[in-house]
């Protein structure tokens, strides 16, 4: 069976765990990185249905992997192939790393080398932390990287049906979260951050996290727009290319 038939087999459930994940994340009693069951922990690797997104404007993409919650893998290399398509290397988890037994979708961000052109397709192969599988993102017709990274908030759909990434940046230790998110408009999503509490200690780096999130009955709408709400305001963001479920 083909990468792609694969993810279209599994796209429905898929999409159900993404919701879950969204209402509860991290649930179960505690494993080793190293332990079988039904999470990917950091074992042996078999092919597994991702998905990928542009975000940070075409400078990194969202790679979509299912897993534990709480071991989420890291890129350890993104290289760009003679043919044009992208290698994505996971970073091994270390054995002993206790993870939750839940199972759901999980982002990795991915910073792009050079010579990845986001207006044309890309087809990228995600291998380690028990990664295996490959996925085709289209191009987003006029999206050019322009200089270095704002550190922004940014969005873009992936091929699941109102399923999108986010990506954040902030403290390392203090990340926020979507707690819920509600179509408002013909092609407007809001979506409500956790904010971080005033009383918290944070380390003062700049880092990015990037989560799943869903609107449902957008699919094939353009230009769609996303409200991020938070304790310290609100921003308004494009969610790059269009929600087109994969056949």
């Amino acid at each position: 069976m083909t990468s792609r038939s694969l993810r279209s087999f599994a796209s429905l459930g898929f999409a159900a765990l993404i919701v879950a994940s969204l209402a509860a994340c991290a649930s179960g009693a505690p494993m080793s990185a190293g332990s079988s069951g039904d999470g990917d922990g950091g074992g042996g690797s078999e092919e597994t249905m991702i998905d990928a997104a542009w975000i940070d404007g075409g400078r990194m993409i969202g790679v979509v992997t299912q897993g534990s919650s709480t071991c989420v893998p890291e890129a350890e290399d993104a290289t760009v192939e003679s043919d044009g398509s992208l290698s994505v290397a996971l970073a091994e988890l270390d054995p002993e790393t206790p993870c939750t037994m839940d199972y759901v979708p999980r982002v990795t961000p991915v910073q792009l080398p050079e010579g990845v052109d986001p207006s044309k397709d890309l087809a990228i192969t995600v291998t380690g932390a028990g990664v295996d599988g490959s996925v085709d993102l289209a191009g987003i017709d006029g999206l050019t990287v322009d200089g270095p990274s704002e550190m922004m908030p940014s969005a873009g759909w992936t091929d699941l049906d109102g399923t999108f990434v986010v990506l954040l940046w902030g403290s390392s230790t203090c990340p926020e979260y979507i707690t819920s998110t509600e179509v408002t408009g013909d092609a407007a999503v809001t979506a409500s951050l956790s904010g971080v509490p005033a009383d918290k200690v944070c380390t003062a780096d700049m880092a990015p996290s990037a989560m799943l999130a869903y609107a449902d009955g957008l699919a094939g709408v353009p230009d769609v727009e996303l409200t991020l709400t938070s304790t310290s305001g609100e921003v308004v963001i494009p969610i790059l290319g269009i929600n087109q479920p994969a056949l």
